[in-house]
């Protein structure tokens, strides 16, 4: 019997909220409108570079807060807003009932004998707020009055945060209720007026520091100006306008199709796990199921897709482990292999792995209640918007770490400008490669920006088992070792053909050639003349030219081993737009390319001086010929890439820092 009544308790109780927000709505958007803003007080309002002040109105005017919420919020939408709302009954109904339109509550206030009700930690969460960059609402005679008294509370805070106060006025066409504050009642399709002060500051360095009664005077006559002048300018209003909420899904197209596509979606992911592009075991992550516990404590969330991403951020997670103890990692990608990396290199107690799922409203809905994250870390290219909306409705800090925009994603994102521009202005900040990407990040929305860095610039050397490293060197005692990484289909013959060629003039010439996706080590081999595979734990003999090296997260190993690298990926004939060249560079390989280096071109740039782009085979193997040949240029073109590659080994820290200062 008790579970029932709670229920109907709690059904009775959100259909009351629904239609008081149903209402307030409804009355706020239909009512023109007119905004009378001091100077001084407009950089605070929109949080410009930062800026951060309280936000102070009489209680009677809480009802209209929103709509100045809305005129703020669409000219700066990173901004969050935070407004000290009592914690009896009616407080956290009002609470519920702003809470879709992102206007988050702070429980806590004393009550009319000076008691505390959670007024001390509210004042430390306000403080924190401020400083964090968001704007923080109070109204100075709550919650019981008397009527436009100013209470301690206000002047305290803004003392305690080193922060002005902004008195704010409002008034609009109205119904005054019977309560202690005779609170302001919006009444659709009517005129209504707001009117900001100056900023007042209530803690001045370089004047007397009045006594808090005169400070708590001086702010209660400031918000009864204010208010007068409000009303004054509502009865002669005539540019007024209508208003709205800042939308919260960037493409209501893609978010309804998400949930329409839901139903069909598990049996796409079944097709997925029939091909092996999906783990079976965990493939319910892809729905957003939880397949081990949250831990307790401070969470940062970090996304990277595939295996490129997924190694660049390792130095950054490493910071952030190393500049906050008290931290836990949570870790998504989309492929297995990336996940398989994930495994391998990032061995932490601190650090989980669960795989991203779809981009479908209630899936990542379950994910984030699961994770709770407090703040989330997207990288490169990875723009989803459904999963930014629903980040941005918990009011969730998102950054963008080695952002990417390729002139052709630019091209297609410009085709959906609004869509761009209402996902990339909720990250909190984006830190792009290079200044070019910076550019195109900008032109489409982005909002606040870090100096450009490449992560990949700044990650340590591939990893190696030393005992493996130490084996297979002596097993290939002086044979020289020409490396093809990452290579892609279409490629695999053009590298075969130039070191058959290779091979006239160094016999003894062994080509190891590691597919960017290990299943196809079976196929390559075959066309090899059955060359034996390290998949199958084969070691190539004298008379074996090719070694198939289909594995994971060796790639340090055959660097190690190789006497001169060719990066995949790169040739006419396949995909095209090559490999993080930063990788055999860092451990003083001499480096070969294709002319195909579409997707890492700031950085084939960087070492343009140290890497030989080859056209195609017969350029490749004349190459292959001159490294074998000249090992002095050879090792001077390794050392010199090496040194170019480890320039950067701050950014880690540096943004490792700013990612921390989001997490609360």
């Amino acid at each position: 019997m008790p579970t029932i009544k709670k229920s109907v308790s709690g059904l009775v109780r959100s259909v009351v909220i629904g239609s008081i927000r149903a209402y307030l709505g409804f009355a706020l958007r239909t009512t023109r409108w007119t905004f009378k803003i001091d100077p001084q007080a407009y950089p605070y309002l929109i949080s410009h570079e930062g800026q951060t002040a309280v936000v102070a109105f009489w209680h009677e005017a809480l009802p209209l807060a929103p709509a100045l919420w809305w005129w703020a919020e669409p000219q700066n939408p990173k901004l969050d807003l935070r407004v000290l709302i009592s914690r009896n009954r009616d407080g956290r109904m009002i609470a519920d009932v702003v809470a879709p339109w992102r206007i988050w509550s702070i429980a806590g206030s004393s009550d009319t004998r000076g008691k505390s009700k959670g007024g001390a930690a509210a004042m430390r969460r306000m403080r924190a707020s401020l400083q964090h960059g968001c704007l923080v609402a109070i109204t100075p005679d709550g919650p019981r009055g008397p009527r436009r008294q100013t209470q301690q509370g206000a002047v305290a805070l803004a003392q305690f945060a080193g922060k002005p106060v902004i008195p704010v006025g409002a008034s609009c066409s109205a119904a005054r209720l019977k309560s202690w504050d005779k609170m302001l009642f919006p009444l659709p399709f009517g005129r209504g007026s707001f009117v900001c002060g100056a900023p007042l500051w209530l803690k001045h360095p370089k004047k007397r520091q009045q006594q808090p009664e005169e400070l708590a005077k001086s702010l209660q006559t400031q918000l009864n100006s204010v208010m007068e002048q409000a009303e004054a300018t509502r009865l002669k209003a005539t540019g007024s306008c209508l208003l709205k909420p800042l939308r919260i899904y960037p493409s209501r197209i893609w978010h309804s199709l998400g949930t329409v596509m839901a139903p069909a979606l598990p049996f796409y992911l079944r097709w997925r796990q029939t091909k092996g592009k999906e783990n079976s075991q965990r493939i319910r992550e892809k729905m957003g199921f939880p397949s081990c516990r949250r831990p307790v404590g401070p969470l940062v969330w970090f996304h990277a897709a595939s295996v490129g991403e997924v190694l660049s951020i390792l130095p950054l997670v490493q910071a952030c482990l190393t500049q906050k103890p008290t931290l836990k990692i949570l870790i998504t990608t989309s492929t297995v292999t990336a996940g398989a990396i994930v495994e391998q290199r990032f061995t932490h107690e601190r650090i989980i792995h669960q795989f991203m799922p779809l981009d479908v409203p209630r899936w990542c809905q379950r994910f984030l209640d699961y994770w709770t994250p407090q703040a989330a870390v997207f990288t490169e290219s990875e723009l989803w918007p459904t999963v930014l909306g629903l980040c941005h409705a918990r009011n969730l800090s998102v950054a963008l770490v080695n952002g990417r925009m390729s002139a052709t994603s630019y091209n297609q994102w410009r085709r959906l400008r609004g869509v761009a521009r209402r996902m990339l202005e909720r990250f909190a900040w984006v830190a792009p490669r290079t200044e070019e990407d910076s550019e195109r990040f900008r032109a489409l929305g982005v909002l606040t920006q870090l100096a450009p860095g490449d992560l990949k610039t700044a990650a340590p050397p591939l990893p190696v088992d030393d005992q493996v490293l130490v084996q297979l060197q002596q097993y290939l005692g002086d044979r020289p070792v020409f490396l093809a990484a990452s290579t892609h289909v279409g490629e695999e013959e053009q590298v075969a053909q130039a070191a058959s060629l290779a091979r006239q003039t160094y016999p003894d010439l062994l080509t190891i050639i590691v597919p960017r996706h290990p299943e196809r080590g079976e196929e390559i081999a075959a066309r090899l003349q059955a060359a034996p595979r390290r998949a199958l734990n084969a070691l190539p003999t004298q008379q074996d030219a090719f070694w198939v090296c289909d594995t994971l997260g060796e790639l340090g190993l055959f660097y190690r081993l190789a006497t001169c690298v060719f990066i995949g990926n790169s040739l006419p004939g396949c995909h095209g737009g090559g490999h993080n060249p930063f990788e055999p560079a860092r451990l003083g390989c001499a480096v070969a390319t294709g002319p195909q280096v579409g997707n890492f071109t700031e950085a084939f740039q960087a070492l343009q001086s140290c890497i030989t782009v080859v056209q195609n085979d017969r350029v490749l193997a004349t190459w292959v010929e001159q490294m074998l040949s000249s090992p002095t240029e050879r090792i001077r073109m390794g050392q010199q890439a090496q040194k170019l590659a480890t320039v950067n080994d701050a950014l880690p820290h540096d943004l490792a820092a700013q990612i921390l200062a989001l997490v609360w």
